[in-house]
């Protein structure tokens, strides 16, 4: 993970400011770093460029500091994310030196388009900013799936950053539909404006129902009555394995965090934990991975809200934070978690939010996620924030006496992307009862081929903040192509209500591979959003509508 900033002008380059630099640091506390240079255009006066990269060093055995910059070529590359493969590859060492090696071997041809061929081998979250000197093009964009952050900026010179320098409207998020070019050769014409770059297709197949750039939803559906989905049923077996492949790139060879002298916990690893089905199976599946002597911490936040404060009877005993439906749920799951796996040290981290500090950072929460500037971004850029600030009251087991807490872990899981390949939206219900098997399958094919529009550039600034990596093993390529080309049947039966023994439809092959795993009460839990789960949504008002912009 690394904050990464880039800026063309013609007027010579302004220094960033204090609360720029202090936020890209927060991204990449281990190193920072600049380059600058310039270019003659064919028209006009001279461009200045300048690069700046923070680092979370979480590649290779030391830290690797940023910009990458070729003194013999003059080529430079802000690098921000993971490339777990290279044209089916593994990826072994430091990522960056890898991708910043490739694209130098690549460099300089007539039309760049060798450069973009280095990019569409590349499997994993990113956002990146390569200046390739020799042919004057600057080439930057984020992953297939947009899970790295990256803004423009195009109203006084052209800027590239992981995090907005301002609230200015001029800030927009950079599309993850394409790889993106700027031809400075042509730039320079004196009026201070840059041209509009070019964009390069992530694939030069074009198929018409090819979603994500990624591969093909099978939109076939059943011509008879199928028996229902069991966990002896092949395919839970198919997703274990390839669940369990996606966690394997994402959870091994985590570096020894910083910690105090003498402090002797392993803990590289955490969870944005609700409790609910998808974040508690990565959690299982990661116990089966990772050595024994290392923790996993369980971060589950509840947030004090004013509006059912008010509600509350003056005989509830129970605290607002542990009456949260995800507290609820949470330590629901902790508890089947340590009886299932009672040689791994978990450590649950209960993240109380009071009022006041939800608004004390009020603030800092819409810089992060802007432009997105809605209750509803608020509302779950806030759960997202706090929980990754990963703060709190810690458990090793349900019993144990609570103590204040901060996990060390640089790396967390997200249990996202599950509900829209597996069908776990009440929508997708919907859709069945209204037109059966292919009303389903168009309801899938809309919420995958969205996936790339979601949310994940707020969702990457506001947590990144704390100097963490949050890393997606339901949104790894590999594992959203395998999805989308498994039969619809197999994935959510809808014809099939839930009953005593049998768990509900909506992801029903991942609620069955929780059965599998030893986790029963889990698999009959009921989605519900994050931001009614930690009770961030409608904090002053119920009548608050979550398309309302914010006011400031």
């Amino acid at each position: 993970m690394c904050g990464i900033h880039a800026i063309v002008t013609h007027d010579g380059i302004p220094p960033l400011s204090d609360s720029l630099r202090r936020c890209l640091a927060n991204r990449g506390p281990d190193h920072l770093g600049q380059v600058e240079t310039g270019v003659n255009s064919r028209q006009g006066p001279r461009l200045s460029l300048a690069f700046t990269s923070t680092v979370l060093a979480l590649r290779g055995d030391r830290v690797t500091p940023q910009p990458f910059h070729d003194a013999a070529t003059g080529s430079v590359l802000c690098w921000n994310g993971e490339a777990w493969k290279f044209a089916g590859q593994d990826v072994q060492g430091n990522d960056g030196e890898a991708v910043f090696a490739r694209l130098l071997a690549a460099a300089g041809d007539a039309d760049g388009e060798a450069v973009v061929e280095v990019l569409r081998c590349i499997d994993g979250p990113f956002a990146f900013i390569f200046f390739d000197k020799p042919s004057l093009r600057l080439f930057y964009g984020r992953d297939r799936l947009g899970r790295r952050s990256l803004l423009v900026n195009r109203d006084s010179g052209f800027v590239l950053s992981s995090v907005a320098e301002t609230a200015s409207p001029s800030w927009l998020e950079v599309e993850a539909d394409a790889i993106y070019v700027l031809n400075l050769a042509s730039e320079g014409d004196g009026r201070g404006v840059f041209m509009a770059p070019s964009q390069r297709p992530w694939m030069t197949d074009q198929a018409a129902d090819m979603i994500l750039n990624i591969g093909q939803l099978n939109i076939a559906t059943p011509s008879e009555t199928l028996p229902p989905l069991e966990s002896t049923s092949p395919v839970v077996h198919q997703l274990c394995e390839e669940l369990t492949a996606s966690m394997r790139m994402r959870v091994l060879g985590i570096p020894t965090p910083p910690r105090p002298e003498g402090d002797s916990d392993d803990t590289r690893l955490a969870i944005l934990f609700s409790g609910g089905l998808d974040c508690t199976v990565l959690a299982r599946l990661a116990s089966e991975l990772l050595p024994p002597d290392q923790g996993i911490d369980l971060l589950n936040v509840a947030f004090e809200n004013p509006r059912v404060a008010r509600h509350r009877g003056s005989h509830e005993t129970t605290s607002i934070y542990e009456a949260c439906p995800d507290r609820i749920t949470g330590r629901k799951a902790f508890e089947e978690l340590s009886a299932v796996c009672p040689s791994r040290k978990w450590r649950f981290v209960a993240v109380d939010v009071p009022y006041t500090e939800t608004l004390a950072h009020r603030s800092q929460v819409i810089s992060l996620m802007h432009p997105h500037n809605t209750e509803m971004d608020l509302s779950i850029a806030y759960a997202l924030y706090f929980a990754s600030r990963g703060m709190g009251i810690a458990q090793d087991r349900p019993s144990d006496e609570p103590r204040a807490y901060s996990t060390p872990a640089r790396v967390l899981l997200s249990g996202l992307g599950a509900d829209e390949l597996f069908g776990g939206y009440s929508r997708h219900l919907a859709a069945f009862e209204r037109s059966g098997y292919p009303g389903l399958v168009d309801e899938i094919k809309l919420d995958v081929s969205r996936l790339g529009k979601r949310n994940l550039g707020r969702d990457d600034r506001v947590m990144a903040h704390w100097g963490r990596e949050v890393r997606f093993p339901y949104l790894d390529e590999r594992f959203v192509r395998w999805a989308m080309e498994t039969p619809i049947w197999e994935k959510c039966d809808f014809q099939y209500p839930e009953t005593e023994s049998r768990v509900e439809p909506g992801k029903r092959i991942l609620r069955l591979l929780a059965e599998e795993l030893g986790m029963r009460s889990v698999a009959r839990e009921k989605k519900r959003a994050i931001q009614f789960g930690s009770r961030t949504a409608k904090m002053e008002s119920g009548r608050t509508k979550g398309t309302n912009l914010l006011v400031p």
